[in-house]
C-alpha cells in the first residue's frame, strides 16, 4: 500500500483537500494532517485515512524511516510556501514536506493566492529547481469544464497525473 500525506494550510480551497482524499483509489494509506484552517474538512479516522494534529512534530510521517511515497499540500499558504523554501519546519506540515525533500520523494504544492508577488514567484522558482512541483489550481479551458464539480475533477485529475495517481476524473485531450 502507498503511503500519501495530504494537508492543508489556509482556509481557501480546503474542500479540494476533502475530494482529492475522497478520490483517492484502493490501495492508498492517506495520513491528513488537521490544521487550524482545516476544520471544515470533513473527514473520519478510519482503514485508509489516518489523521495527524499540526502540533504533533513526533508524528510517524515526521520521519523519513516511515516511508511515505508522496505528500500534496492543498491549498498552499504563501506562508508555509515560504517555510518549505527556506526549510523552516516548525509544525508537522513544513516537517513532513521537509522530510519528503530530504528523501527525494514526490511533494506537490497547490499555491492559492493570487497575483504571486516577485517573492512568492522567487520561493516557488527555488522549490521547483529541486523538483517540488508547484501546482496552483488553474483551470484549463479546454477540458470544456460546465459545472463547478467537472473544475474541482478536473484540478483534482491534473494533480493525480502528476502524483502518478491513475484516476478517470475528467476526458483527456484527444478521447
Amino acid at each position: 500500500m502507498k503511503k500519501i500525506v495530504v494537508a492543508t494550510s489556509g482556509a481557501s480551497g480546503v474542500g479540494l483537500a476533502q475530494k482529492f482524499i475522497n478520490n483517492l483509489p484502493k490501495g492508498y494509506e492517506c495520513h491528513f494532517i488537521k490544521t487550524e484552517n482545516s476544520d471544515i474538512v470533513n473527514l473520519k479516522e478510519g482503514a485508509n485515512v489516518i489523521m495527524h494534529e499540526e502540533s504533533d512534530i513526533a508524528a510517524s510521517i515526521a520521519s523519513g524511516s516511515f516511508g511515505v511515497d508522496m505528500m500534496a499540500i492543498i491549498p498552499t499558504s504563501m506562508n508555509t510556501l515560504a517555510k518549505i523554501s527556506n526549510a523552516i519546519a516548525d509544525n508537522l506540515v513544513c516537517r513532513a514536506a521537509s522530510v519528503m525533500i530530504k528523501e527525494r520523494k514526490t511533494l506537490l504544492l497547490a499555491p492559492r493566492e493570487m497575483p504571486f508577488s516577485p517573492i512568492d514567484l522567487e520561493n516557488m522558482q527555488k522549490l521547483s529547481q529541486i523538483g517540488v512541483i508547484i501546482a496552483p489550481p488553474i483551470l484549463g479551458y479546454y477540458a470544456q469544464i460546465q459545472t463547478l464539480e467537472q473544475m474541482e475533477d478536473f484540478l483534482i485529475g491534473k494533480w493525480y497525473d502528476q502524483l502518478g495517481i491513475e484516476h478517470n476524473l475528467f476526458q483527456r485531450w484527444g478521447e
